[in-house]
């Protein structure tokens, strides 16, 4: 007999939390994968997050409403389950962030390069809600909205796809590489980790765009990486508590053969 439940997901076409009620079979292999590992995205509302995780998962630029409480979408990665959770950046949605970031293997905290502030509040807001991440989880710092300051990160969209732009960079950067560098340092630094043996701020900060894919899928591929020994050692850890009840069986008849 089948049992059925209800379950809440989120629809792919969109990153916010359009949530359907749907009858589902008792979950089987194929539809129900288990995450291997969790990223998790941090920031203030409008500075892209959203966006960046679209771009990656969808290939394409959507402009999108703020992220209500918080969305995730399962990313296979050869033979793992990586899943990516987008959380909301609004005030009244702070305290789900702590329950969100819970295992997580690791976080990028985003921040607007145009916006001094959203760099501001990632160290003042967002870092102590990463207290529930695993102790190991690493961290990157990245400067989102890149296109709006940068003549590169404007150019690739021709490379990604987007439709090409006449405009040129006319906003002015408030957060320089420098300053997110110096965040990296910090958050290492409330983290209890140490600086030599963690990944250097150079491989750690990075500036993209959601709208014209520009160090996209460098920042998700990169952590993707880097989370490979995490999942090692879950998988490892979860078999060496897994019990072969075949081999029990087997060993429990071979004693009462040896008895009769």
């Amino acid at each position: 007999m089948k049992v059925k439940y209800n379950i809440d997901i989120f629809s792919a076409s969109r990153l916010m939390v359009n949530k359907r009620r749907v009858p589902i079979a008792m979950a089987d292999s194929a539809t129900m994968k288990r995450p291997d590992v969790k990223l998790v995205l941090l920031g203030d509302m409008n500075v892209g997050k959203t966006s960046l995780l679209h771009r990656y998962m969808a290939r394409k630029f959507t402009e999108t409403v703020s992220t209500v409480g918080g969305a995730f979408f399962l990313k296979q990665w050869g033979p793992y389950n990586i899943s990516i959770w987008d959380t909301a950046g609004r005030e009244q949605f702070h305290g789900l962030g702590s329950m969100y970031c819970r295992g997580a293997a690791a976080i990028i905290l985003t921040y607007d390069v145009t916006s001094w502030q959203s760099l501001v509040e990632l160290e003042e807001r967002f870092l102590s809600l990463t207290d529930t991440a695993n102790e190991d989880c690493i961290y990157a710092i990245v400067g989102n909205k890149a296109d709006l300051t940068d003549p590169k990160a404007l150019e690739a969209g021709s490379e990604e796809g987007a439709e090409p732009s006449e405009r040129r960079p006319s906003v002015r950067k408030q957060v320089q590489r420098e300053d997110a560098m110096a965040l990296y340092g910090r958050v290492l630094k409330y983290k209890l980790q140490d600086e030599k043996s963690s990944q250097p701020a150079e491989s750690m900060c990075f500036e993209t765009s959601a709208k014209t894919g520009y160090n996209v899928d460098l920042l998700f591929e990169t952590l993707f990486d880097m989370v490979l020994p995490s999942i090692l050692k879950k998988r490892a850890e979860n078999n060496s508590h897994t019990v072969d009840l075949e081999d029990r069986r087997d060993a429990k008849r071979t004693r009462s053969g040896c008895c009769s």
